[in-house]
């Protein structure tokens, strides 16, 4: 019997296309990189509330075909950025008072409870990490940089959900991140001064350095209850 060596696999000749599974998480990275292209077009106006995504035009403008576009639209669907509606495509979400106070009640829920984690357990890293995020928001504050201050706002929340240590927590959290990040640009600065922002995260900070969790929590509703008022009352009756 004539021995034969390893079966070559099918299209394994130098210049030839990826194989199926390869082509699959490129065609994940293109969907997700649309997602991000059309969620910051979103935050910055370039869809209004109410407007339609033409997956035509967002295609050619892209230089991509339509069936990314539409994957990446489904993706902010469960963002909760577009609506779909049957026969006709996707919209930009329009918001109202009612919609952001659900979703502020919601946060203050989740960052009581991270913050309840994690006191008690803030090691000296996650200090330096925390301090180091307000410090930020300051330099962003004499910057100007408004945008780019709700972005490192939101993160400096995220990381007490991380270092909570519950990731289902940290799944919802990031489910509503996109949602209260397109409120707040819709409504543009929460406060005159923008360091104000940078000097409400402070007491959140201290609070984890106590290690008391009835304190976190204190400071958590107080901070997340103050911006839940502003937003809603500039968004006016639901």
């Amino acid at each position: 019997m004539t021995a034969t060596g390893p079966t070559r696999p099918p299209h394994s000749a130098a210049g030839t296309q990826a194989t199926p599974q390869l082509a699959a998480l490129a065609q994940d990275d293109l969907v997700n990189r649309i997602a991000q292209v059309l969620t910051e077009a979103i935050m910055k106006g370039g869809f209004a509330p109410g407007a339609r995504l033409t997956e035509a035009t967002i295609a050619r403008d892209l230089g991509v075909s339509r069936a990314p576009v539409r994957e990446a639209a489904r993706l902010l669907e469960n963002r909760g950025l577009v609506v779909a509606v049957p026969r006709r495509g996707f919209f930009v979400r329009s918001f109202d008072a009612a919609d952001l106070d659900q979703i502020y009640d919601l946060r203050m829920c989740l960052e009581r409870h991270a913050g309840g984690l994690l006191a008690g357990r803030l090691t000296p890293e996650m200090d330096t990490a925390l301090s180091a995020q307000v410090q930020l928001l300051h330099r962003l504050a004499e910057a100007g940089d408004g945008d780019r201050q709700i972005e490192e706002d939101l993160k400096f929340h995220r990381m007490i959900c991380v270092f909570a240590g519950n990731r289902r927590l940290l799944k919802v959290f990031d489910e509503l991140t996109a949602e209260t990040r397109y409120g707040i640009a819709m409504i543009g600065r929460l406060y005159d001064d923008p360091h104000e922002i940078a000097r409400t995260h402070e007491p959140l900070l201290d609070a984890l350095r106590s290690g008391d969790a009835t304190s976190f929590a204190e400071a958590s509703d107080y901070h997340i209850g103050t911006a839940r008022q502003r937003v809603v009352a500039m968004f006016g009756p639901g």
